[in-house]
């Protein structure tokens, strides 16, 4: 194979953007670099190389995506070849095929752990395409740079998190539905694979690869990101993530020659003014949200599809290429954030993940960062908890285990206190009010 050339990304750095102000538009400078990459700093020797696996993507040299026999080969290939390298099976879906999660790098469960979601739509491929090379890479790198991140560093990645949606192209799964709308709910095996993996593995940090489908001129950069926007995820991991994305990952992109903009945002094309909002909001269902909720760091991204000019629709390669390379560019900001960025991240998570138990604060059922919840969708003094009947806990007490929520028994039923961990997550779970809630329980001002 012909190893990706290690370089540091030089980034210009730009402010933090501070919560519920309009993030500004602009496109940023474009600069030409020599090559895109996932790790910055993973360089694969060059004996190393000749022996590494070859994704069916790279083989063909973009004309085709990587079959799904392709990828089980290139994987256990991978597996087989690095001491680095774990794979688990973590599901399995409607039609029978494996959802699987590779894990490279530090074993201990107390590792700072990075998680990658790739292709939860089945029908958008170029993510899982950077993701399976970028698990070979760190896998076979041997620089010291990339052995010391993976000593203190739990790389998990989901290559396919839709294989039966892969295997049809279809956007959704063997059912139809759209699992990045299953995140609260829990219905689809997808779904619930990835919630028990956030659940018992704890990331710190939660990337999610997706494309989409350009409206020029208001709505076609290479790229568009977004952070998790719900009222309800603590400041210090909203303000991580968008620097993730404001200081890491857009000027990643911009290095290698890629635009980018806010996901679901169209903008002017001559003053970069907003114009309007098509998607992009605070529903907790959504991973991006979801896994702010679940106090980890994260960010959605998307790359285009269409094709940018008369070439790149004469050769669909071209076209490929350049959606996995926008992808891999990405990769490299994500990656040398979670490097230089450790410290915050981990005190950012860990102050989430303790908040809940000071079980103050009210609760929103609505709204996002950058459009503040209407009166009636607030919980201003949230009940001290939520009684559920023995049937209604038996219907969602495996979703509330999935999802991390502690209960316990109370006569015929169970209680589910908000001082835990997962307090805001709860009502939004348990409320009647609640736009995607599991069930209707009994709110207890009386605890």
């Amino acid at each position: 194979m012909t190893p990706r050339i290690a370089r540091a990304l030089r980034i210009t750095r730009t402010p933090d953007t501070p919560r519920r102000r309009r993030a500004g538009l602009r496109e940023l400078a474009l600069t030409v670099a020599a090559a895109a990459l996932a790790v910055p700093f993973a360089t694969v020797p060059a004996e190393a190389a000749h022996a590494a696996p070859r994704t069916g993507f790279e083989t063909s040299d973009g004309a085709r995506w990587t079959g799904q026999p392709e990828e089980q080969e290139f994987l256990s290939a991978v597996d087989r070849a690095s001491d680095r390298v774990a794979i688990e099976r973590i599901g399995t879906t409607k039609q029978g095929r494996p959802l699987q999660l590779v894990r490279i790098g530090a074993p201990r469960p107390a590792a700072h752990t990075m998680l990658l979601i790739c292709s939860q739509h089945g029908n958008e491929p170029s993510g899982r395409e950077a993701c399976l090379s970028t698990v070979r890479d760190l896998a076979f790198a041997r620089d010291r740079a990339t052995s010391t991140f993976l000593s203190r560093t739990n790389v998990l990645v989901l290559p396919t998190a839709n294989p039966d949606g892969r295997a049809a192209n279809t956007r959704g799964n063997a059912d139809g539905v759209d699992i990045n709308r299953d995140h609260i709910a829990l219905q689809t095996a997808e779904g619930r694979a990835m919630a028990g993996v956030i659940r018992d593995q704890r990331p710190d940090v939660i990337y999610d690869l997706h494309e989409y489908g350009a409206t020029p001129p208001y709505y076609d950069k290479d790229l568009f990101v977004l952070w998790p926007r719900n009222p309800n995820v603590h400041d210090g991991v909203h303000d991580a993530s968008q620097t993730l994305s404001d200081r890491y990952v857009r000027p990643a992109a911009a290095e290698s020659g890629y635009s980018s903009g806010i996901y679901g945002i169209w903008t002017d094309p001559v003053t970069g003014d907003p114009i309007k909002q098509t998607a992009g909001d605070g529903q907790e269902r959504i991973l991006r949200n979801t896994s702010g909720l679940k106090h980890a760091v994260g960010l959605l991204i998307e790359s285009r599809v269409d094709a940018l000019s008369e070439a790149e629709k004469a050769d669909p390669a071209l076209n490929q290429r350049r959606r996995v390379e926008s992808q891999h560019a990405a990769l490299g900001g994500l990656f040398t954030f979670d490097d230089e960025q450790r410290g915050r991240i981990e005190a950012a998570t860990a102050v989430s993940r303790l908040a809940g138990f000071a079980d103050r604060g009210p609760v929103y059922l609505g709204g996002a960062d950058n459009d503040p919840a209407e009166p009636g969708e607030v919980i201003q003094d949230p009940p001290c908890g939520y009684r559920l009947t023995a049937a209604q806990y038996a219907d969602v007490g495996d979703e509330l285990a999935l999802h991390g929520v502690t209960s316990r028994p109370d006569g015929d039923g169970a209680y589910v206190p908000l001082r835990q961990s997962a307090r805001n997550l709860v009502p939004l779970l348990l409320d009647e009010r609640a736009t995607y809630h599991l069930t209707n329980g009994q709110a207890l001002t009386a605890c």
